[in-house]
């Protein structure tokens, strides 16, 4: 068991093996909202205006293309208080790239918010969720806490809405520290997620971001990608 950068804990026979948090341990019963952000542009309003109706921060996950295409909706997502992270700049699977090739994908749209919002982003989440321990070492030189999730709601699939809100609410790994993986630009996430939220909030949990979910120092990931806290 080695220290890694950020004070990282992995539980490996080996240092080989990195893995991104897919969860983290507490007793809070909170739950952190994330969207990944790559295709159209169509519901952001809508999603937006769900979330602040709610009273509900969430994380968005922007892809560099979509920065570029549609920079003032990034600054609305900002203006509004939501987590700005990043989702690579071209939506590539990392694992088909050298290392070289990695660092400029989450170069290039740390640099679109950079110019865009003058701000720097620590928080990665892989297009498609394709990681090795590459990706995540690669993240990691850069600064960047690698994300993935707990509780995939599968809304790019375009299920029916109630059946998207039965699989995010009922979901098997619904837990305090779950991460919730959703999109924009689908037909049925806007039309589900008031659902999801007061369901949610119905059964005791409350939203906070990434960046208030994960720690930042003295921490581990179990085999599992639950992140915890070392001095307990």
């Amino acid at each position: 068991m080695k220290f890694l950068k950020h004070n990282v804990y992995v539980w490996s026979e080996s240092d080989a093996r990195k893995l991104p948090i897919y969860c983290v341990d507490t007793k809070k019963k909170v739950l952190s909202l994330t969207f990944d952000v790559a295709w159209g542009n169509e519901d952001m309003k809508e999603i937006l205006e769900i979330l602040k109706k709610e009273d509900v921060v969430a994380t968005f996950f922007f892809c560099g293309d979509w920065i570029r295409r549609f920079p003032e909706d990034v600054k609305c997502v900002s203006k509004a208080g939501h987590d700005i992270g990043n989702h690579g700049d071209r939506h590539k699977y990392m694992t088909k790239l050298s290392d070289q090739e990695q660092q400029e994908e989450i170069r290039g749209a740390d640099d679109k918010v950079k110019g865009l919002l003058g701000m720097s982003m620590d928080l990665f989440r892989p297009p498609y969720g394709d990681y090795d321990s590459r990706v995540i070492k690669n993240a990691e030189k850069m600064g960047y806490y690698s994300i993935q999730w707990s509780i995939d709601s599968l809304d790019w699939q375009e299920p029916q809405p109630e059946d998207l809100i039965k699989k995010v609410c009922e979901h098997k790994k619904l837990a305090p520290g779950g991460i919730i993986l959703m999109h924009t630009g689908t037909k049925c996430t806007k039309k589900a997620l008031p659902q999801i939220i007061r369901k949610l909030k119905e059964q005791g949990y409350t939203f906070v971001p990434i960046s208030k979910l994960i720690y930042r120092k003295h921490y581990r990931i179990n085999p599992e990608g639950k992140q915890m806290l070392f001095y307990q």
